[in-house]
């Protein structure tokens, strides 16, 4: 397994279905159904909440958990005001960025279906050098064909109606996945080949294995929140994603250094349990699993902050994947690291042990 790729044909397939189904913040469950789908014949049963998140769970009656955990929401908007003249203006679900909205294509999703609409600007010719507006959350806007608020609304579109962008995944010289949502979607992609891999080598666990994917964490951490009381776990390993600081205007002295197709990074914070991050490294460096640092103040951002201050204290820790252009519509990741993520939980799992 160290040799050779992890990722097959059918796995692919499924990452690149999984990614191009849109599941924003608050309305994750069409891509839950299809990570469960992908998931159902490596796990013994499945757990959902009523919010979405889901579990698909290896062992259910050992009364010692262990969780792996990715989250499966994408940053999105929402329909905030239509004008008189049928112009859309939006707020953000989740960490949406206003500056890379001019000129893309967004889908509006309504009871009707799927809607069609651009977000506008105005043409370089018109603007002032020297003194352009920049793209802010008041100025940008969401054109729909329509030229009053009846001819909007007629088409289903209504204030609350979530908005997506419909980028689709790709492969970029041969290694790099490109797509939206890799943040994390990815991670729920991670997870579920770490139990793949479980099943086909035969691994017997002396614990019960709680594959996660959770909802909401583009908006505080909320499934995660929610989940890790359902289940109450031992322990945690969580994988997000983390920036890639090598491209322009990054500040690694502030941002840390990190690069993609240099390994998973493992993280140092105050919600990392000191004696779970040691075992992942010491399972690295067994398996010669390459990997980075990082260190984070105060908390991690990620799911890792609710798992290890649940239920009393749950020893968590978070490993990485290495990105570029987060929160953007072509966030990109190594191949290379995708798989020594899968790599480095499943032989992490693999060495768990009743040690608290």
């Amino acid at each position: 397994m160290k040799n050779k790729s992890i990722i097959t044909n059918k796995s692919l397939g499924f990452l690149e279905k999984y990614l191009n189904n849109a599941s924003p913040t608050g309305y994750e469950w069409e891509g839950q159904k299809i990570w469960m789908n992908y998931l159902k014949p490596y796990v013994d049963d499945f757990i959902t909440d009523s919010y979405g998140s889901a579990v698909g769970v290896i062992n259910p009656d050992h009364k010692y958990k262990v969780v792996i955990e990715g989250h499966a929401d994408e940053i999105s908007w929402y329909v905030n005001y239509i004008s008189d003249k049928g112009l859309i203006s939006v707020i953000r679900n989740g960490g949406s960025d206003h500056q890379i909205a001019p000129s893309k294509v967004v889908n509006i999703h309504t009871k009707k279906g799927v809607v069609k609409g651009v977000f506008g600007w105005p043409a370089i010719h018109t603007r002032k050098t020297g003194k352009e507006e920049t793209p802010k959350l008041d100025n940008i806007f969401i054109d729909v064909g329509c030229k009053t608020k009846k001819e909007v609304e007629k088409l289903g579109v209504h204030v609350g109606c979530v908005i997506t962008y419909p980028d689709e995944f790709h492969v970029l010289n041969k290694d790099n996945f490109v797509c939206r949502a890799l943040d994390n979607r990815i991670g729920g992609f991670m997870i579920a080949e770490v139990a793949r891999l479980i099943h086909e080598n035969k691994k017997k666990l002396p614990f019960g294995l709680y594959i996660t994917n959770s909802v909401q964490e583009e908006v505080g951490l909320r499934g995660a929140e929610m989940i890790t009381k359902t289940i109450r776990p031992n322990v945690a390993i969580v994988t997000d994603v983390t920036h890639d600081t090598t491209t322009p205007m990054m500040n690694q002295k502030t941002q840390g250094d990190c690069e993609i197709n240099k390994g998973p990074v493992i993280s140092y914070a105050p919600a990392v349990q000191q004696k779970l991050r040691e075992l992942i490294i010491k399972a690295a460096e067994k398996n010669k699993i390459p990997f980075q640092r990082a260190a984070s103040s105060r908390y991690t951002g990620t799911d890792t902050d609710a798992f290890a201050y649940s239920n009393g204290g749950v020893p968590s820790a978070l490993i990485s994947l290495p990105l570029r252009y987060m929160h953007t519509t072509v966030e990109m990741v190594h191949k290379n690291d995708v798989e020594n993520v899968i790599r480095m939980i499943y032989h992490s799992v693999l060495n768990i042990k009743k040690w608290r």
